[in-house]
């Protein structure tokens, strides 16, 4: 079934990215080359700035899209994020109604929201200018990132805001809130991150999650998570690096 990635997602299609958090497109070729339907560039802890992200996407190729974490919920970060032609944002620390109402509004032009224009890469540096303002707002992901304790609780009162598109569950932050960093299988984390999953699934919302690796990934995809981000650049080179090592020069320290 094809569409827009935002139809796609919205539909509840699976569908399966890695997260970039170094500065090479080339990394973005081999990722779309290897069949992944998006890709995570991380602005919020990874080394990519908006130029960065410009080549990424600029680098990735259908039908693999970029969706942008951007560094926090602000105006400045939607727009320079959303101006590189990327196909959505995933918003950090959505702990309240309010928190994703102001994400949504500065994502959409109006009459929908307060996105604001210009000439940019997304309308191909005005050459079409028009088109992508009456066209954007219904390509455009917009996806809040749910990883405070604070968040879970809002869940429902999130959920109800217009244009939410779909959760993505932080479980190393969620952690954190909880006075458990990085223990993602305690109890309390777990129930944390199923009542999220079960409040969107109520509702009928796309939800997605972080899998450090593809035991994890295997398992989201199982337990109904249908936008999951496998794995990072760097945990995909280190375990290879480690690897080869292992095998050839096992007695390295």
């Amino acid at each position: 079934m094809s569409g827009t990635f935002r139809e796609r997602l919205i539909r509840g299609e699976r569908l399966i990215g890695t997260l970039l958090s170094l500065p090479a497109p080339e990394l973005a070729e081999i990722a779309s080359d290897a069949g992944f339907d998006w890709l995570f560039l991380d602005m919020e802890h990874g080394a990519l700035d908006a130029g960065d992200v410009l080549r990424i996407v600029q680098a990735a190729h259908d039908p693999c899209v970029c969706l942008v974490r951007i560094p926090e919920n602000r105006e400045m970060w939607v727009k320079k994020a959303l101006d590189t032609g990327a196909s959505g944002i995933i918003i950090p620390h959505i702990n309240s109604a309010e928190d994703a109402a102001r994400a949504v509004h500065w994502a959409k032009y109006p009459p929908e929201g307060g996105r604001s224009v210009g000439f940019s890469r997304a309308n191909r540096y005005g050459a079409r200018f028009q088109e992508n303002v009456e066209t954007a707002n219904a390509g455009t992901a917009v996806v809040v990132q749910v990883e405070h304790i604070d968040g879970v609780r809002a869940i429902e009162s999130i959920l109800g805001v217009s244009g939410v598109d779909a959760v993505f569950i932080g479980p190393y932050d969620l952690s954190a809130s909880l006075g458990k960093p990085g223990r993602i299988q305690d109890p309390d984390v777990r129930e944390a991150i199923g009542a999220v999953a079960s409040t969107c699934a109520g509702r009928k919302v796309p939800v997605g999650i972080f899998a450090a690796d593809i035991p994890a990934s295997a398992k989201a995809l199982e337990d109904g998570y249908s936008l999951v981000c496998s794995g990072i650049d760097i945990g995909l080179y280190s375990r290879s690096a480690a690897e080869i090592i292992g095998e050839l020069n096992p007695r390295n320290p």
